[in-house]
């Protein structure tokens, strides 16, 4: 690990603050991944209220959150494997906060492409210290790996949308005066096409670290017999503020915080 937080001090850091995400590999060992297995697998047998299962093709697309309370395998990853330490170095903060985990498994076979988006704007969440990690426990090619817009997060915000729809999340507070920022359509594949992309295959244990308001997507998984099971954790730094949205916020939680409150390690997050 140390050899890790050396590299993202030199070099990753600075990559992921220019192109809004960074690939580092061989960063977790099989302890761990086969820990990651695991919980992803007791995920899938026991989902949440907030899981989704998506058929497509010969596969599903199953993704489920905030369940790092009731599986220990997360619990462990989160708290004793220095993934917070990762994250407090690639986002320059004193400190890093663990919002929450999400599992995301494509079957193989599963042809239901993860459209674009980037994950801030469904958070309540304001700040440029809010990072995801992203942890493949199967080999990923390209073709089926996660796909980044080069310095997207530069950008500013974007409507979230529903992946089943690609319809944008319903606006059920108009009239909202805290949220002031201004949110944009996400643009058509083809405009985003037209920019540099970010992808990289990897391997179970390697990660894959992206700001909030980075815009990212992935293809289906064309493989006819591996899974792309994945455990993406999210985290903040000490500039991350509690913000209001227009809409519904996902996952639906505030840890009782309020408007303009630093986000502080507790057990509702």
């Amino acid at each position: 690990m140390r050899g890790v937080l050396e590299d993202i001090n030199t070099k990753s850091r600075f990559e992921y603050e220019d192109q809004g995400a960074v690939y580092i590999p061989n960063v977790f060992d099989q302890h761990w991944i086969d820990k990651i297995r695991l919980g992803i697998q007791k995920n899938i047998d026991d989902p949440s209220q907030y899981s989704e299962n998506l058929s497509s093709g010969k596969g599903a697309y199953f993704n489920d959150y905030c369940n790092w309370r009731k599986i220990p395998e997360f619990r462990d990853f989160v708290f004793n494997s220095g993934i917070g330490d990762i994250a407090m170095a690639i986002m320059g903060s004193p400190y890093s906060v663990f919002y929450h985990e999400h599992v995301l498994n494509k079957e193989p076979g599963a042809e239901h492409p993860t459209p674009w988006h980037q994950d801030q704007a469904y958070y309540p969440i304001d700040g440029k210290q809010m990072c995801s990690i992203w942890m493949p426990v199967d080999p990923v090619p390209l073709q089926s790996t996660l796909r980044f817009v080069c310095g997207s997060h530069k950008w500013g915000w974007h409507h979230p949308r529903k992946f089943a729809t690609l319809k944008n999340y319903p606006v059920d507070n108009e009239d909202s005066i805290t949220d002031v920022n201004v949110y944009k359509n996400v643009p058509s594949d083809e405009e985003i096409e037209k920019h540099k992309i970010l992808e990289w295959a990897c391997e179970p244990g390697d990660i894959v670290i992206f700001n909030g308001l980075t815009m990212h997507g992935a293809r289906g998984n064309l493989s006819t017999t591996t899974h792309r099971r994945v455990l993406s954790t999210r985290w903040v730094g000490n500039d991350a503020r509690f913000a209001e949205r227009r809409w519904q916020i996902s996952p639906p939680y505030t840890g009782g915080l309020k408007l303009g409150d630093r986000f502080l390690q507790d057990d509702i997050f």
